[in-house]
């Protein structure tokens, strides 16, 4: 462990041959095990290619209110778009922070019969002010969807299982890029950027502009600080991992606290989950890891399905109530409290 309060890994270790790899591997089980959160370096994102998205993250946020509102997310069933500033909520609380959500560019479904998951599927929001915020998060997307793959791989191995078993399983990911910004705010007291909460799928990788804290990870009951770390992401795992590990891996909680008035903070999470109808089997753990698998954590007020789309719902109906009784009134309510 650093003076980071997180570990710290090197994705290119496993370009350095079988020892490397090995370590690395241990390291990551390790860490995902221990803490839950990591950072990573090694990963080949540029900082050209970090650059082009921090300006083009900033130029979006810079539009007049009424070009970001073209896109708002209640215009969206497929809970796309952009978010305003307290437009989300986190445990039932208001997050303050604006936000664009941007997923896999799909056709909505259109199937009355199909699985209520599906409605999470469908086209962006896109401003027209900015046509090249589309580019840079298109090559955004492919790089980490490669790195993701490595970790999961990685993953796999490190579980004792064949390095394919998570790319058997995945189908076409159903991938999640939020670009957020948290704006300062006058009081002295920690406020809510985004309240405590654990990820619903598998992996994350989050990106934050140099030099802004904010993020904290709870750690044997106490929160501590994850500052950016030059080069690197911040790196956890989610309750669908917790799922297929049955326990072994935990999703840990974490928030975002906001900054003071008058800084702001930019952060990008990408979301690296399996197809919204994929079920993630349970990995049949080695003897000896298995014998440390405690078990999926026991929430009623937040179950853990294993099917991925169940989560995805349950999580944008809880985060976004106004989407929710606009387009999929049905879901809300007593059927949304049984079903999810």
């Amino acid at each position: 462990m650093t003076e980071l309060n997180l570990p710290i890994l090197d994705l290119s270790d496993l370009d350095q041959g079988p020892e490397a790899t090995a370590r690395f591997c241990a390291d990551l089980r390790r860490a995902t095990r221990d803490v839950g959160f990591f950072y990573l370096t090694g990963t080949g994102v540029t900082p050209e290619l970090e650059a082009r998205l921090h300006r083009a993250a900033i130029d979006f946020f810079a539009l007049p209110l009424e070009d970001k509102l073209a896109i708002e997310n209640v215009t969206s069933p497929h809970f796309r778009g952009y978010t305003r500033i307290g437009g989300e909520r986190t445990q039932g609380a208001v997050d303050w922070r604006e936000q664009i959500d941007i997923g896999p560019e799909r056709d909505a479904v259109t199937d009355p019969d199909a699985p209520a998951y599906t409605r999470l599927t469908g086209p962006n929001l896109w401003p027209a002010a900015q046509p090249e915020l589309r580019e840079v998060v298109a090559e955004w997307h492919d790089h980490l969807s490669g790195v993701a793959r490595r970790l999961l791989r990685a993953w796999a191995v490190s579980l004792g299982s064949e390095p394919e078993f998570f790319d058997r399983h995945f189908g076409e990911p159903e991938t999640l890029i939020k670009i957020v910004r948290y704006p300062g705010v006058d009081d002295p007291t920690p406020q809510q950027g985004v309240g405590a909460h654990k990820d619903f799928g598998v992996v994350t990788l989050l990106w934050v502009e140099p030099g802004k804290t904010g993020l904290q990870v709870e750690r044997d009951g106490e929160w501590v600080d994850a500052p950016p770390v030059p080069g690197a992401f911040v790196v956890n795992t989610g309750e669908l991992l917790e799922y297929a590990t049955q326990g072994y891996l935990t999703a840990t909680n974490h928030r975002v606290v906001s900054p003071q008035a008058p800084d702001h903070r930019i952060s990008v999470p990408f979301f690296f989950n399996p197809a919204l109808d994929a079920r993630l089997p349970v990995l049949e753990l080695p003897a000896e890891l298995a014998a440390q698998a405690h078990g999926v954590t026991r929430d009623p007020a937040n179950p853990i399905h294993e099917v991925y789309g169940e989560n995805a719902l349950k999580s944008r109906l809880r985060a976004h109530p106004d989407v929710a009784e606009r387009w999929h009134p049905d879901l809300v309510g007593g059927r949304a409290a049984a079903s999810v």
